[in-house]
């Protein structure tokens, strides 16, 4: 295994992945990185100004975390993870959502899980955020695959998932997602507040996997419960 070349920067990285594109055919990248840029301004400054750092694990660190961001930002976020709660049709796009919110309330094994399940569904989006963990972890040569397989999943003639039913909801409330974009953008770890932690972790967990450990499971009232305001 080898370290390849010199961080990339989270604006082309996110270009180059075209975060949340695949997962939902309607959903306008570059719109994604604009709200970052002007929505929360003056918060937030246009991606340059983000933090860099001077190792690929450091910086493929940060980028996972502003891409997380994202995805929970996204118009989308909340029907697509209902969609993955439905029992009786169970879809993968989803799982890249979930996966997010177990990141950020540190359930990194569990995301690792079903971020893998959504990549084996045809998640571009989830193949670039398992990119990003084994970049993080310095296993490179996993990355490389996961970075391979996102570049697979973006080729023409790819069968793509269904769009997820657009929602006037969102799946975190505005201050929320403003706090989670201004953590990324000081170079901290996002994190949720406890009250929405407290919904992620009171979820059932399926018997211990052996890869995985304890992976928690959606559940139906999931969307409802975060999108109420946090306590305090």
């Amino acid at each position: 295994m080898h370290r390849t070349g010199e961080p990339t920067p989270i604006g082309r990285l996110l270009e180059g992945a075209e975060i949340l594109a695949d997962t939902y055919e309607d959903y306008d990248t570059e719109a994604a990185r604009l709200r970052v840029t002007t929505r929360w301004a003056p918060t937030v400054t246009p991606f340059p100004a983000l933090p860099s750092y001077p190792s690929a694990h450091e910086q493929a660190a940060h980028d996972l975390d502003l891409a997380v961001a994202l995805i929970v930002d996204a118009p989308e976020a909340a029907a697509g993870l209902a969609r993955l709660a439905d029992q009786d049709r169970i879809e993968p796009e989803g799982a890249v959502v979930f996966a997010a919110l177990l990141h950020l309330t540190g359930h990194k094994e569990a995301a690792l899980f079903w971020w893998q399940f959504a990549a084996g569904g045809g998640s571009r989006t989830a193949a670039f955020c398992l990119y990003l963990v084994h970049q993080q972890r310095a296993e490179f040569r996993d990355a490389e695959y996961w970075r391979g397989q996102s570049r697979r999943l973006s080729r023409p003639g790819h069968v793509r998932l269904a769009p997820a039913p657009s929602t006037s909801c969102p799946l975190l409330p505005e201050s929320v997602r403003h706090d989670l974009i201004s953590q990324c953008r000081s170079g901290r770890h996002p994190s949720l507040p406890a009250s929405l932690e407290a919904v992620i972790n009171r979820l059932r967990v399926d018997s211990a996997d052996e890869d995985f450990g304890e992976v928690p499971q959606p559940a139906a009232t999931l969307t409802v419960d975060l999108a109420g305001e946090p306590a305090g």
